[in-house]
């Protein structure tokens, strides 16, 4: 796989099993995304049509010449065995991920095609994968997301109570292979049990003549615990792995493939309650210092109020089935402890406590700010 700048080197490879008179051999490379999908249309009671739609856009096209004909015109002749060509061609910098959905894809290959007097065009061809990197140790993709929900539930227009969500995970941008801890609640004030349910939800959005196609597909899914009527459901942290998948694409004009994280809670009776939060799948994972700092400074330097109510005795962790992802995402805003976070704490996050809990040492000066005064006899050194 290539990034988008990168140089794409390679070789063709010609094998003769005779002297053999041939004419140019061209190289060509190409990157374009297609979309295409067509649509049955009435235009009366006994009249029906179908309306195709499709767009491309060209990303990359670079053509080279590995072998030229003589200038006479003449063919070049080429004794038996196995010949090589090699050429190398630059990516541009903005280039769109590799992929290949139901009504479109992405697609990069180079193609050879060799010449020969009197005779068929011989071809050959091989495609390659461009990945776009997405960089999630971004501010934007390490925000925390969070959103509540509720619905009346309704049953042959009789209420039978309402049912609420709050979900909330500590940042928009994961990787593949990554675990999403969700923090959740879920109040069932209905009269019979309803089940909450995530999911990761994949969006392929193809665009052409100003319509657009979209496919939706599950990716992973977790399913909760029934919640009786009238009872609290609390997730502290309820692990969901993101499977191998590809990575979000945003930039392309004409294909978007978008993901979501949804709770939803299956209520008897009637349509669901679905809970969106956004996602983006990225390339570069995490750095491996300042993850978890990220993430606790994201969520706490905007209010500092809870610097003052520290606790003097942390609240006992739960128990480790019902949390698999790090503490610090949970509700009571209570710093972690030293044994919790290890090595942790000479990193940034301790400092930002260190700041704003204690008062900071005077500064630097050559000046004494505590001058002997001149009734004081001085010391003998000799005594």
């Amino acid at each position: 796989a290539f990034s988008p700048g990168q140089a794409v080197s390679g070789r063709v490879v010609l094998e003769l099993a005779a002297a053999a008179r041939l004419g140019a051999l061209r190289l060509r490379a190409m990157g374009a995304a297609r979309v295409h999908w067509t649509e049955s249309r009435s235009a009366g009671s006994s009249t029906a049509y179908t309306q195709s739609y499709s767009d491309q856009v060209e990303f990359l096209s670079h053509r080279d010449t590995l072998m030229a004909p003589p200038d006479n015109g003449e063919a070049t002749v080429l004794q038996a065995g196995r010949h090589e060509f090699p050429f190398t061609f630059q990516l541009p910098e903005t280039l769109a991920t590799s992929f290949e959905g139901k009504h479109g894809n992405v697609r990069y290959w180079v193609k050879a095609k060799l010449h020969r007097p009197w005779s068929t065009v011989k071809k050959a061809k091989k495609e390659f994968t461009v990945i776009e990197p997405i960089d999630i140790n971004t501010p934007a993709l390490l925000a925390p997301q969070a959103g509540a929900k509720e619905k009346l539930a309704r049953a042959w227009y009789c209420n039978r109570g309402q049912v609420s969500v709050t979900a909330k995970i500590d940042r928009k941008g994961y990787t593949p292979g990554e675990v999403i801890p969700i923090f959740a609640e879920i109040d069932n004030c209905t009269s019979r049990a309803v089940v909450p349910k995530a999911a990761i939800i994949q969006t392929q959005t193809f665009i052409a003549r100003g319509t657009k196609k979209q496919k939706k597909s599950v990716v992973t899914s977790i399913t909760g615990d029934p919640i009786p009527a009238g009872k609290r459901e609390v997730w502290h942290g309820r692990a969901l792995k993101i499977p191998p998948v590809g990575p979000s694409i945003l930039q392309c004009r004409i294909i978007q493939v978008e993901y979501s994280l949804k709770v939803c809670v299956d209520i008897p009776g009637t349509s669901k309650l679905l809970l969106e939060l956004p996602l983006v799948i990225g390339t570069i994972p995490l750095h491996p210092f300042g993850s978890r700092t990220s993430s606790v400074s994201s969520q706490y330097s905007v209010n500092l109020d809870w610097l003052s109510t520290i606790p003097e005795q942390l609240e006992a962790p739960p128990e480790y089935s019902a949390v698999v992802s790090s503490p610090e995402a949970e509700q009571s805003l209570a710093p972690p402890c030293r044994s919790e976070l290890g090595d942790i704490l000479e990193g940034p996050f301790f400092a930002y406590i260190q700041e704003f809990r204690f008062r900071p040492p005077p500064l630097y000066s050559e000046v004494d700010p505590n001058p002997a005064s001149d009734n004081i006899r001085p010391r003998c050194m000799t005594c």
